[in-house]
């Protein structure tokens, strides 16, 4: 009886495979579908992102460890198209029990985030939590693991300033860009997939830079200028996103398109105007194809090339780090406490219908003083005095 953690992400696999296992909706119901399917796994979530790939189960007492982490490797490679990978298992972290539960709890406080303290990943923790629960696929265990994730998650938001000092992929991608051009007055950005999560936070940042000239592209709505708040841009086509290319001086491309949003051999045609571009690309699978990187005067970053400037950024929140530790150690252990009760739930019954059969028989106080003799004679010193301080506790709260 456990749970059981199967992790594929940014620390361990190149983007080239992680790509494999972005998967969508009906991929993740068919992972789910799959693992509780077999009788030793009763529960599980499927958490996608950008950055990471990981399932959570928890299976029950007749399951075997071993063979519950095989079933979950089996399902997501099958799922994922990766049997032919090789060495894919070098790839793959699994972890069981407190070691799946502390990684839960830092994956939805950020911490264990590329960008450490981003926001974006405690909405796809909630979502992957209620993706699953609204197909009964979780219940009591994993319901009440990502509950107290979550409810830890806002606690380090509200009680320290990661969170207010966060700073995602997509703010990246623009302090990329000012870096490599030395200052975004007066350039152009096209950003393909601004009706997104990620294109939408790099929107809302690229429009508070003054002198920017902003245009987005839509499959959906008709071409034209659109402001809101402060925030101005041109919509355009996605048809035709090749026709404006030559005079921009950023493009950033973040879909979930399985296919190439910018090709080398398209761009290529469209290029007329010799000057300093930047491609950022910030989805998985990738959206911009690599050798676009390859042409004159164009800078190219992906999703992996974030890693130097969130270090940079991560190396200035160690203190906030600390005191968000704190805070996961105390809602760790009261998660703890929680399965410990639920899982000895039905020798706590027992002791219960004895101790009342006792109090039937002899009354309440014998019964209790029953229970306390049995502590005192069967339990070590240590558990004797642990018990002892617990009892002290109580009679202190009562006062």
């Amino acid at each position: 009886m456990g749970v059981q953690l199967l992790s594929v992400s940014y620390k361990t696999t190149p983007i080239e495979i992680r790509s494999l296992f972005a998967f969508n909706e009906e991929q993740q119901e068919r992972i789910l579908d799959g693992l509780c399917g077999h009788e030793s796994i009763e529960e599980a979530v499927v958490l996608s992102t950008c950055n990471r790939m990981e399932v959570y189960c928890y299976s029950n007492d007749r399951a075997d460890a071993s063979k519950v982490f095989e079933q979950m490797l089996e399902t997501v490679a099958e799922t994922a198209g990766a049997g032919q990978v090789e060495n894919l298992r070098d790839y793959i972290l699994l972890y069981q029990d407190h070691k799946a539960m502390h990684h839960l709890f830092r994956v939805a406080a950020g911490l264990d985030s590329m960008v450490i303290g981003e926001d974006q990943i405690l909405g796809q923790v909630k979502h992957a939590h209620e993706f699953s629960h609204v197909r009964n696929r979780c219940s009591t265990y994993l319901n009440t693991l990502f509950r107290y994730a979550v409810t830890c998650s806002k606690k380090i938001k509200t009680d320290t300033v990661l969170s207010k000092t966060s700073i995602s992929t997509a703010t990246l991608a623009i302090k990329a860009a000012e870096h490599e051009l030395g200052s975004l007055q007066d350039k152009k950005m096209m950003i393909i997939g601004a009706s997104g999560k990620i294109g939408g936070i790099v929107l809302k940042n690229a429009g508070c830079i003054k002198g920017l000239s902003i245009c987005v592209t839509s499959r959906n709505h008709l071409p034209g200028m659109t402001g809101g708040g402060h925030i101005s841009y041109e919509v355009i086509s996605y048809d035709e996103r090749y026709s404006y290319m030559d005079e921009m001086d950023i493009i950033i491309s973040a879909t979930s398109s399985p296919h190439y949003t910018v090709t080398k051999n398209h761009f290529e045609k469209c290029m007329k105007t010799d000057k300093r571009r930047v491609f950022v690309d910030l989805a998985v699978p990738m959206d911009i194809e690599k050798a676009v990187g390859d042409l004159k005067g164009v800078r190219y970053f992906n999703i992996e090339d974030m890693k130097e400037l969130a270090r940079q950024n991560n190396e200035k929140k160690q203190a906030d780090i600390k005191a968000a530790d704190k805070i996961l150690d105390e809602y760790e252990d009261q998660f703890s406490r929680w399965l410990l009760f639920q899982t000895h739930r039905s020798q706590m019954d027992r002791l219960k219908c004895d101790m009342m059969e006792d109090a039937g028989e002899k009354g309440i106080d014998t019964a209790i003083n029953h229970l306390f003799y049995k502590i005192r004679e069967m339990g070590s010193l240590g558990e004797v005095e642990a018990f002892m301080s617990v009892i002290s506790k109580i009679n202190a709260e009562l006062q």
